[in-house]
């Protein structure tokens, strides 16, 4: 199932997409719910973000080929950081783009995982229930100030900034990596083309060692790294992020 909310005269909903369609939900999207009986033309609403995360984690080295490329030692656990609650964005948002003094700013199309309860302390065999599906990630990076200071990496400042975190379209229930392939295109132009399959920590694994440290919430997203193809972007530029199953996330930068 393909969860999302959307906007339409000014009230928002959530519901399930059925081809072009929207089946309307009442209840709580990560609690108890059920059909209303009406049906949106999925033309006539505006995608809102899939969920409201409180909790963002993004991971660093999490592939193999991107480790292997760049000389990495594949990490013994995750290594990972906080996205600024204020820089996240749904589909079809504009990225404001950065600053002069930011320098270059880049694209990481990235898979995330949304967390469907309370998780704390679980283990590997647990973790997919409390895994409520998947979603597309751009984990937008200003390269040039996460290591602008040599004696300190800015990772919150340099992935914080507004729309610096866009995700959508939809939540997807069912969902295998091992079949599905991330592409990422910029300009029309594709620039990532990866298996997903190459995780070094898969989905139940990060879910599991990030809960031994962080009591995360329904609704909040752990983005699982990206891979090889990571390049700056210019003002103006469209992005789509597309995996496999899940569909294809549209925005622009500047």
């Amino acid at each position: 199932m393909k969860w999302l909310r959307y906007a339409q005269a000014g009230q928002q909903g959530f519901g399930v997409l059925d081809g072009e369609q929207i089946v309307v939900h009442r209840g709580e999207l990560f609690g108890e719910n059920a059909p209303t009986g009406e049906r949106l033309a999925l033309a006539d609403v505006t995608l809102l973000m899939p969920c409201e995360p409180r909790t963002v984690v993004g991971l660093w080295n999490n592939f193999h080929a991107l480790a292997q490329n760049n000389g990495w030692t594949p990490p013994a656990e995750p290594l990972y950081f906080l996205k600024a609650a204020g820089s996240l964005a749904g589909p079809g948002s504009i990225t404001p783009a950065a600053a002069e003094s930011v320098g270059r700013v880049a694209f990481e199309g990235e898979l995330a995982i949304v967390i469907g309860r309370v998780t704390h302390g679980v283990s590997v065999q647990d973790a997919p229930q409390h895994i409520a599906g998947y979603t597309c990630a751009n984990d937008i990076t200003a390269i040039e100030v996460l290591n602008r200071d040599a004696t300190f990496a800015q990772w919150t400042r340099a992935k914080g900034l507004p729309g610096f975190g866009v995700f959508g379209p939809v939540i997807e229930t069912e969902f295998d990596i091992t079949q599905a392939t991330l592409r990422t295109r910029v300009g029309g132009r594709e620039r990532q083309n990866y298996a997903l399959s190459d995780m070094i920590m898969p989905p139940a694994e990060l879910v599991s060692r990030i809960s031994q440290d962080l009591a995360l919430q329904a609704g909040d997203l752990i983005l699982c790294g990206t891979s090889l193809g990571v390049l700056p972007m210019k003002p103006g530029t469209e992005v789509e992020v597309e995996i496999d199953g899940i569909g294809v996330l549209r925005h622009r930068y500047g």
